[in-house]
C-alpha cells in the first residue's frame, strides 16, 4: 500500500481508528501509513477479533481497519460482534482476499467497507469518510463483484445433501447457517435451541472436519454443496 495524495477533511475532527490485524508486521505498516494520512488518528493496534473488542470497549473508536483471517476469532465474527454490542464503531475491512466466501459473510455480519491490501491511502481515507458518513466504503474492485453477482439471476435451492465427514444433519443445518453469515445467536434463535447447543454443536463439526475458523467453514460449506455461494448457479 502507498499513500496517496488526499485533501484535509475541513471542519472534521480526526477518524480514531483502530487496527488489527495478526501479521505484526503488515499491521505496523498499516499504522505506519495511517499515521501519514491527513484525517485519521490511529488509536490502537491488535492482532486478533478479541483484541478487537478488547479495543473497541476501551477506546470507543470511529472505525476499526478489520483483517478477516486471525487467531482465536475471525474478523467477520468480531465484525459481528462489535456492531451488535458498539453500533457507533464501523467496521471497514482490510484483507488480502476478495473471494466470495471472504467478501460475503464479512458484509452479512456488519462490515460498512470492504478493501483489498493493495489499497493506497487515498482509497482508505475515502473508505473512513464513507462511512462515517453512512456510505458504503467499498473498493471499486468490490463494487464490480457485487453488481456481478446482483446481475445474475437468482438459482433456485439446491437439493439438500447428505453431510460429509460424519456430520449429524443438525450439525450440516449449522454449518449453513454460519456459511449465511448468521452469528451463534441468530442460529439459536433459528433452530429455536440455546446458544450454549450452538456452540457444542459448532465444536464437535470443527472437530470432525478439522475446521479452524468460521472462514474456513463457510468454503468447506460451499464445497461440500451445503450452502450455494451468492449469485452461483446450480446445474
Amino acid at each position: 500500500m502507498s499513500a496517496g495524495v488526499v485533501g484535509e477533511n475541513v471542519g472534521r475532527p480526526p477518524a480514531r481508528v483502530v487496527v488489527v490485524d495478526d501479521q505484526t508486521v503488515v499491521r505496523e505498516g498499516i499504522v505506519m501509513l495511517l499515521g501519514l494520512l491527513p484525517g485519521i488518528e490511529v488509536v490502537g493496534s491488535g492482532g486478533d477479533g478479541e483484541e478487537a473488542l478488547s479495543l473497541v470497549a476501551e477506546l470507543s473508536p470511529d472505525v476499526v481497519l478489520m483483517d478477516l483471517r486471525m487467531p482465536r476469532c475471525d474478523g467477520a465474527e468480531a465484525t459481528r460482534r462489535i456492531r451488535e454490542q458498539y453500533p457507533g464503531t464501523q467496521v471497514v475491512i482490510l484483507t488480502t482476499y476478495a473471494d466470495d466466501a471472504s467478501l460475503f459473510p464479512a458484509l452479512r455480519a456488519g462490515a460498512r467497507g470492504y478493501l483489498t491490501k493493495d489499497a493506497g491511502g487515498d482509497e482508505i481515507v475515502r473508505a473512513v469518510e464513507d462511512v462515517l458518513s453512512g456510505d458504503a466504503g467499498l473498493s471499486p474492485k468490490i463494487q464490480r463483484r457485487l453488481l456481478d453477482r446482483l446481475s445474475q439471476p437468482e438459482s433456485p435451492a439446491p437439493e439438500p445433501k447428505e453431510p460429509p465427514d460424519g456430520l449429524t444433519a443438525r450439525e450440516g443445518e449449522v454449518l449453513a447457517l454460519i456459511a449465511d453469515g448468521l452469528s451463534n445467536q441468530e442460529i439459536a434463535k433459528a433452530l429455536h435451541v440455546s446458544t450454549a447447543t450452538v456452540k457444542t454443536h459448532i465444536n464437535n463439526l470443527f472437530a470432525k472436519t478439522g475446521l479452524k475458523d468460521r472462514a474456513q467453514a463457510v468454503r468447506y460449506a460451499y464445497r461440500h454443496g451445503l450452502a450455494t455461494p451468492p449469485g452461483t448457479s446450480t446445474p
